[in-house]
């Protein structure tokens, strides 16, 4: 399955009469995303490990107010998926370059989780052309405080992955093949419960990572240590000075985003969602798309 708009199954009713796949070259690579709506553009970044398809839920609800770009980015659905590249100054730099092939300057941001750390490299990065920064459910490295080895149940359940994903090749060896039991846990344990996420979309996010190109770059992600020195030189630099959502989940992150955000930009407005877990577009769509056309305007 190549994952783009036409492949994949259980859209929202028509979807597809308002969102095309577009694939643009940027910084040699072939970047995908799914385009559609009228207005101001709207940079979606996904989650890991998810492609834009996580976003399907709030689309077509921002479409009817804004130009919506929901990209995958190097590594995951329809992109390009090469070895290396995978830090946070990379990704935000192909997100440029992808913004600049689909003609727009400057754009409004949203993403979570992995999604959020781009975003937020994005508009550090490229401070000219990011308007406005909304994002959810995730740390960012060399900021966020790592937690003690030996954590309470609950927390070692929540973050245990974070020191497997950086390990080198035998956690790709380990998963290859079971990414059903790996990542099926992943959204089951995350979430607010395990069922939470629909068994077909969790099905989606498995097959992408079934290639093993997808499988390995899903670690890389993990594995680039040089993003928390990027985070770290970026905030150096200033404050971001644009207005920024900082979003959680009540039985996720909470306000740790907004904590987190505090030490990098000016102006942020926090907000934790009733009842939701990590997975934010999914679990609470419309909880999440309100917040958005709030921030947006």
């Amino acid at each position: 399955m190549p994952f783009t708009v036409s492949d994949v199954p259980h859209l929202p009713a028509g979807f597809t009469d308002t969102f095309t796949s577009h694939t643009v070259k940027a910084n040699g690579l072939a970047l995908h995303a799914v385009v559609g709506g009228d207005g101001p553009p709207l940079l979606l970044l996904p989650a890991w490990p998810q492609f834009w398809y996580g976003w399907r839920l709030v689309m077509p609800a921002l479409a009817e107010r804004f130009t919506v770009v929901a990209a995958d980015i190097r590594g995951v659905g329809a992109s390009d998926k090469p070895a290396t590249g995978y830090d946070a100054a990379t990704l935000a730099d192909d997100m440029a370059a992808l913004m600049t092939g689909l003609g727009h300057d400057r754009f409004a941001v949203a993403g979570y989780d992995l999604g959020m750390i781009v975003g937020y490299a994005l508009a550090a990065g490229h401070r000219h052309r990011v308007t406005r920064l909304a994002v959810a459910e995730a740390i960012l490295p060399g900021l966020s405080p790592s937690p003690p080895l030996f954590m309470d149940p609950a927390t070692n359940e929540f973050l245990w992955h974070f020191a497997f994903n950086r390990l080198q090749e035998i956690n790709e060896r380990m998963v290859a093949d079971r990414e059903e039991v790996y990542f099926g846990h992943q959204f089951a344990s995350n979430a607010a419960a395990p069922d939470a996420i629909p068994p077909y979309a969790v099905d989606v996010s498995v097959d992408a990572l079934r290639d093993p190109a997808t499988l390995h770059a899903s670690f890389e992600f993990y594995r680039a240590q040089q993003s928390a020195e990027q985070v770290l030189h970026w905030r150096q630099e200033g404050p971001l000075t644009i207005p920024v959502l900082a979003v959680g989940g009540a039985l996720s992150s909470g306000p740790g985003v907004e904590d987190v955000m505090r030490q990098v930009a000016d102006d942020v407005t926090g907000l934790v969602i009733p009842g939701a877990g990590h997975f934010l577009p999914e679990e609470a769509p419309e909880a999440m798309t309100r917040a958005l056309l709030d921030f947006l305007g």
